[in-house]
């Protein structure tokens, strides 16, 4: 009894010894201040930032299908979406394509800074939607 109770003992200061460093390293790390909401995004803004392309699957018939995604600074959106249940608003934006001709333009700009006119946009809530945001309206901003 006496040896299991040891055997037990020990085993217990063994575990303290190696949990108590990383619960003090764990408090003595600073939190790092809120981040506070990005700046409004509303109608006939412009959103900039990385176009990215990605392969899904269409809920509807099952096809995978191109979807196209704008990764920039946090935005809030107007209401009634706002931070889109985000503490900072959306950082990920689909581009809804509604021709062949969006979409052929848009797979030249994959991988580049790219600019569009926000028409309509609203917090993602289906799914299948792999951004924060769907921007449904669009048109893409030539650069100079």
């Amino acid at each position: 009894m006496t040896k299991l109770f040891a055997t037990r003992s020990a085993l217990v200061a063994m575990m303290m010894m190696l949990v108590t460093p990383a619960m003090s390293a764990q408090q003595g790390d600073e939190m790092p201040p809120p981040s506070k909401p990005g700046k409004p995004i509303n109608t006939g803004d412009v959103l900039s930032g990385e176009l990215n392309a990605m392969k899904v699957r269409d809920v509807k018939n099952g096809k995978r299908v191109a979807t196209y995604q704008i990764t920039s600074e946090p935005r809030r959106l107007p209401p009634p979406n706002g931070l889109c249940n985000l503490e900072t608003g959306p950082e990920t934006f689909q581009l809804v394509t509604s021709s062949e001709a969006q979409t052929t333009q848009l797979k030249s700009f994959v991988g580049k800074e790219i600019s569009v006119k926000v028409d309509e946009i609203a917090c993602a809530s289906d799914a299948g939607q792999m951004s924060e945001a769907v921007i449904t309206k669009w048109s893409l901003i030539k650069k100079q």
